[in-house]
């Protein structure tokens, strides 16, 4: 596998008026990498996702995808080179069965409509959304016929999940995939992503330390729009400007070494 990075972010800068939300924003994925995004309120980890992912435009800097420069390609095209994400706010057709879900999103990378089926086109949707939920992502075959809206919240978390690895993407934006999840559910998702691990990269943008410190090869700091510093879980924890700046000091670390002082919920 190549060590060349698959993202790279260079100096994005997005600003609303007074506001500097992102400000000269660097970082990289490498493949199959976990590289987790932490950082106070307000610090800026929303709007980064919004431009990486296309949803927002940046005011200046950079992003290339697989040595293809993005930077000012729509959503759509990103997913095409091999960008996918989720949401913070769970992005799933509720009417719709769990298999529907999978089929429309499988269908769509494939490049058909559902009005114009070709044979090829079809069969190759049918095979990748059953890949996708029985293997992927483990989900039972008996909730395949379920309407996505009546799933308890962890398996619509799960199915979100799954639509964004219908597109087979290099690297997969995760927006706080455990908001609104309790224990148990927030365990399942987390071995999900685990066992996901060197087959794509991920940033995660993530509340829940415990999960971060557990999954994250690498951890990148963003305080007031800027990136103070990027590491592997140990090398954070030991950053004096991170534990002042964000994780607190050393009584706020449980014994794995992630924060669980106030901060550790900040989004």
């Amino acid at each position: 596998m190549s060590n060349e990075p698959v993202l790279i972010a260079e100096k994005l800068c997005k600003r609303y008026g007074a506001l500097v939300a992102t400000d000269h924003v660097s970082l990289n994925l490498l493949p199959g990498e976990i590289h987790a995004l932490i950082g106070p309120n307000g610090a800026g980890k929303s709007t980064l996702i919004h431009l990486l992912s296309g949803t927002q435009s940046c005011d200046s800097g950079r992003l290339w995808v697989r040595g293809r420069d993005i930077t000012h390609a729509s959503a759509h095209r990103r997913v095409s080179v091999g960008l996918s994400r989720s949401y913070q706010i769970t992005n799933i057709f509720d009417e719709m069965t769990v298999f529907e879900n999978l089929l429309l999103a499988a269908q769509s990378h494939a490049g058909s409509s559902f009005k114009f089926w070709r044979p090829r086109s079809q069969d190759l949707a049918l095979e990748q959304a059953a890949k996708v939920l029985a293997l992927d992502c483990s989900i039972d075959e008996a909730m395949w016929s379920t309407p996505a809206g009546i799933l308890p919240h962890g398996e619509q978390r799960k199915l979100e999940f799954a639509l964004a690895l219908a597109a087979r993407p290099a690297v997969l934006l995760l927006d706080e995939p455990m908001a609104g999840m309790g224990p148990d559910e927030t365990l399942r998702l987390t071995e999900l992503i685990e066992s996901m691990r060197g087959r794509l990269a991920m940033l995660l943008v993530e509340h829940d330390m415990q999960a971060v410190f557990r999954l994250a090869d690498r951890i990148s700091v963003l305080v007031y729009g800027r990136i103070i510093a990027t590491g592997t879980p140990a090398e954070i924890r030991e950053n004096p400007e991170v534990r002042r700046a964000y994780l607190g000091d050393e009584e706020g670390l449980d014994d794995s070494g992630a924060p669980t002082n106030a901060q550790e919920r900040a989004t």
